[in-house]
């Protein structure tokens, strides 16, 4: 255990690293709205004994990335202790890995250089993606505990007092995005004193939405200090899903053009899950999903690039190393949109 006054240093150390930034189109760095794309990094966690490597598949496609963490909150039957633990959902045992271990343990290394090496433009080098299984009070409030433990590796920003006025982002390794469902936002925001850190955000609500309808429809709302993101099916961009996106066409270059414009003017990052072209026997060894799947990986390239030129924030797959590298591809030929 580090004595009192290395935590101190530690902390004088952490705060010096630090950059404010203002979550805005004119902010600087990489910390606000169409500054650039990532991979996102879609159900990085095992199943069961399954699969457990794919966060160090994810962390080494490099950074910046998303990673995606579902929580489940388990209670033991014979002692009626309780815990968060990192699951796709139930059947829940209690044997699965928990968050702390498998993801902050994970990337303690690459965190501790990024302080000692400082900001150079281009923090938070890891965006973690929570999704819930469910909203119990008590497993939100066991997260947040842990955040806090984290808290120097973790962008924050203040609650103030007007939940509109949107606070500059104190920008850290790490970011914490967080759903749309109001319970994580009386947890995470509203019971918050007006000088606690906010340390996730999350999504504006477009649950029950037509996911047909325009983009100033579905998204009506502008960011505010909690809610800073939007996040989508890809059925926003081609109505029947990726198993039957057909071709690729200007109309629905168009119709993803529109989604992040109308996404970054309201000061909102926006993500799309989730892309991928793989083959059935890829789909069986690797656990993924045939509604996320476009048949073919030549469809999904397509798709990646056109979500990088139309300026996505965060564009989801289960191949991770493939998007990555289109990413950087991508961005290295100038094919982005501008600011």
């Amino acid at each position: 255990m580090r004595c009192c006054a290395g935590r101190i240093l530690s902390f004088l150390v952490l705060t010096s690293l630090t950059v404010p930034i203002v979550q805005s189109q004119q902010g600087s760095g990489a910390a606000y709205p169409g500054a650039r794309s990532v991979m996102d990094a879609h159900n990085c966690y095992p199943y069961s004994e399954w699969w457990s490597s794919r966060i160090d598949r994810a962390l080494s496609a490099g950074t910046p990335v998303a990673i995606e963490q579902d929580l489940g909150w388990y209670t033991d039957p014979k002692t009626g202790r309780s815990w968060s633990v990192v699951t796709h959902g139930d059947p829940i045992t209690g044997r699965e890995p928990v968050m702390e271990h498998y993801f902050f343990d994970k990337v303690r290394p690459i965190v501790e250089r990024a302080l000692r090496d400082g900001n150079h433009g281009n923090w938070p080098l890891i965006t973690l993606n929570l999704d819930f299984k469910d909203n119990k009070p008590e497993h939100l409030a066991d997260v947040r505990a842990l955040l806090l433990k984290y808290r120097a590796w973790i962008s924050e920003a203040s609650k103030g007092k007007d939940p509109n006025a949107i606070q500059p982002l104190l920008v850290r390794p790490i970011l914490v995005l967080t759903g749309e469902p109001d319970a994580q936002q009386k947890v995470f925001y509203d019971q918050l004193g007006p000088d606690d850190p906010v340390l996730a955000f999350g999504a504006v609500h477009s649950e029950g939405k037509d996911y047909h309808a325009a983009p100033d429809v579905i998204d009506s709302e502008r960011a505010t200090n909690y809610r800073r993101w939007w996040n989508n099916p890809w059925r926003v961009v081609e109505p029947g899903g990726q198993q039957h996106a057909g071709a690729w066409t200007p109309e629905k270059m168009h119709r993803l053009q529109a989604l992040v414009e109308r996404a970054h003017a309201n000061g909102l990052w926006i993500r799309f899950y989730t892309l991928d072209g793989a083959t059935e026997d890829e789909l069986s060894c690797h656990g993924w999903f045939h509604s996320y799947n476009f048949g073919n990986l030549a469809a999904a390239q397509e798709r990646w690039r056109a979500a990088v030129e139309a300026g996505a924030d965060y564009i989801a797959s289960d191949q991770y190393e493939l998007l990555a590298d289109q990413i950087r591809k991508s961005s290295a030929n100038g094919k982005r949109a501008s600011r």
